[in-house]
């Protein structure tokens, strides 16, 4: 991750929405986002939105509809990322100093970005000549407590993207893949 120095105004480029992005962190509250807006309403937008060189926002969702919502002018910084993972990370560890997130919440974010680190474990694996696991065996790493994919270890990484312990990132993995919806909804 690195800060280009390139930046524009909201006149001057069209940011970019994407889903995996936008949905990655939970929604402010209505009163956080009400205070949000009152905010930017009286004194502007003092904080950049963050987009990736492709104009993706990576940081700044909300204050990009508020000031997209009353024509208000904003700046955007663009900054340079490996991989969408990589900023996904970055936009999860901006957060976390901002917002108070509880532990299933940040591991919840966490579990977003499996499908990406076990997509770079496989694409790391076959780039060293790796041979290809049985079926059976995939399925039991997949399926184990401590999960492991190609070499690396998934919950280990999943905890370290949310800053949570790997014993408890196991345990909201448990929760997530085996308890039923109301359980979740309390939590």
């Amino acid at each position: 991750m690195k800060n280009t120095g390139v930046t524009y105004g909201s006149t001057e480029q069209t940011p970019v929405i994407v889903p995996a992005f936008a949905n990655l962190l939970p929604p402010l509250s209505d009163e956080q986002y009400a205070a949000l807006e009152t905010d930017i309403l009286h004194n502007g937008c003092y904080s950049p939105i963050i987009v990736s060189e492709d104009m993706t926002i990576v940081d700044g969702h909300h204050r990009h509809e508020i000031c997209e919502k009353h024509n208000i002018p904003y700046r955007m910084v663009v900054f340079t990322f490996e991989d969408d993972l990589e900023a996904q990370r970055w936009a999860l560890e901006t957060q976390k100093a901002r917002r108070n997130l509880s532990v299933w919440e940040l591991g919840q974010i966490a579990l977003k970005l499996k499908s990406e680190i076990e997509a770079r474990a496989e694409a790391s694996h076959a780039a060293n000549g790796g041979d290809k696991k049985s079926a059976d065996a995939k399925s039991a790493l997949v399926n184990s407590p401590k999960p492991i994919s190609e070499g690396i270890d998934t919950r280990k990484e999943l905890a370290q993207a949310a800053g949570i312990g790997e014993q408890t990132m196991g345990r909201i993995m448990q929760i997530d893949q085996n308890a039923p919806i109301p359980v979740k909804n309390a939590l």
